[in-house]
């Protein structure tokens, strides 16, 4: 048994008092009584009074306040079971992280500005599970499906473009990568298969400035699958350089170069990401300094059927209160009932 409101079990101590302030009210009356008057007149006066129904009287209140505040805690005894069913869209969101991502044509950067946009994301979304991948001539899978958005958070706060050892763009690791994770999920869903399958969603968000065009058979593949594939485009195409910070202090030492010595410049460019968005049966968003492409895509994403991706039982101990209650409120309509005094017919004192 446990208890949802224990603190009330703590008034039960009123009951033992009650009682002692009763037999010591009883008492007082007895003697106060007796020292004003005689026998005759006080049996006159308690002419019909039961004392062994007033007793019970009060007794069965105080049994009736009993239960009352038991019921107040409370008690939970026993298992309920129900059954929960999660409902919502399968998200892969791929974040690049290649050097370019560094550029400050949208403020703070290209890559920060993408990490807040995903924030908004997350806090719009309800029931759906969330993955993060992060890729740049590589992908690496930083958060798998979860529910729990407090966790991704976490995993989206320690991107950076640091992370990866290669600094180019290659859409194709990106895409292996999200193929890998959602057939995990297919492995999850064969154990369940009474659940529907939920609405798949590949997000990549990207300055577009990819290096390595052959991406086709693996863009083809999630196709097969029936994911829709989304692209944010971010950035501007008047283009800017690429700050370098000092690590330690965080100032300003100068800006990326080629292997020629000469400072590079990078663009959006949106081409590619149109292009995969067209193919996958999503769309192409941009984001700059506002906040236009990111809420497009969120009233896009709640258009997408829904499917049911998990269920489960849940055992919770079942609310017993309300048989208590019941059964204080019987006690007291009882204690209300017994008389405390009868009627008598033939008084002592009549002839």
């Amino acid at each position: 048994m446990v208890w949802e409101h224990s603190i009330y079990l703590y008034t039960l101590v009123i009951i033992p008092l009650l009682l002692l302030a009763v037999r010591f009210r009883v008492r007082s009356m007895r003697q106060r009584s007796a020292h004003h008057f005689e026998a005759d007149q006080k049996e006159r006066l308690q002419l019909g009074y039961a004392s062994t129904r007033a007793t019970i009287k009060h007794g069965v209140f105080l049994f009736g306040m009993t239960f009352l505040i038991i019921a107040l805690a409370g008690p939970k005894i026993g298992t309920e079971v129900r059954e929960i069913k999660q409902r919502g869209v399968d998200m892969l969101i791929a974040l690049d992280v290649s050097a370019s991502m560094n550029a400050e044509d949208v403020r703070p950067s290209r890559l920060e500005k993408a990490k807040f946009e995903i924030n908004r994301l997350i806090e719009r979304l309800d029931g759906d599970r969330v993955g993060l991948i992060v890729f740049t001539g590589e992908a690496f899978l930083q958060s798998p499906m979860t529910l729990d958005y407090s966790a991704l958070r976490l995993f989206l706060d320690i991107v950076s473009t640091d992370q990866m050892p290669s600094s180019a763009t290659d859409f194709t690791s990106a895409l292996e990568v999200a193929e890998q994770a959602f057939n995990a999920l297919d492995s999850e869903e064969q154990e369940n298969p009474s659940a529907n399958t939920a609405a798949r969603v590949l997000i990549i968000i990207s300055d577009g400035e990819d290096h390595q065009q052959e991406y086709s058979d693996e863009l083809n593949t999630l196709i097969d699958a029936q994911v829709s594939i989304y692209t944010l485009g971010i950035g501007t195409t008047s283009g800017t350089t690429i700050p370098l910070y000092e690590e330690d202090t965080g100032e300003l030492v100068g800006y990326k170069r080629d292997r020629q010595g000469k400072v590079v410049t990078t663009v959006l460019q949106h081409e590619a990401l149109q292009q995969m968005a067209a193919q996958g049966g999503g769309s192409y968003y941009q984001i700059d300094s506002g906040n236009s492409g990111i809420d497009a895509f969120l009233a896009r994403v709640n258009e997408l059927e829904q499917g049911e991706f998990s269920s489960q039982e849940y055992a919770d101990f079942k609310d017993q209160y309300q048989w208590l209650a019941g059964l204080g409120f019987v006690f007291f309509i009882l204690g209300w009932l017994i008389p405390s005094y009868t009627k008598s017919k033939n008084p002592p004192w009549v002839d």
